[in-house]
């Protein structure tokens, strides 16, 4: 399936947000997710099932100052 990851296509074989994340080895509860323009929180990310040409953000916060 060709997806749009953080403004990039990929293709991936993820069903699911969460076994994206697995797949392109995101882990932790602190970053957000967003499937076309609409947030998913972490304990739907398992439930939220993706389709062709899905727009997916992933966010995590920066070190810095």
């Amino acid at each position: 399936m060709r997806l749009i990851v953080n403004g990039e296509e990929q293709d991936v074989s993820a069903a699911t947000l969460s076994e994206l994340l697995a797949q392109l080895d995101f882990e932790g509860h602190w970053l957000a997710t967003a499937v076309n323009g609409e947030l998913v929180h972490r304990t739907d990310r398992a439930n939220r099932r993706l389709n062709d040409r899905d727009r997916i953000e992933i966010l995590s916060p920066m070190k810095g100052g």
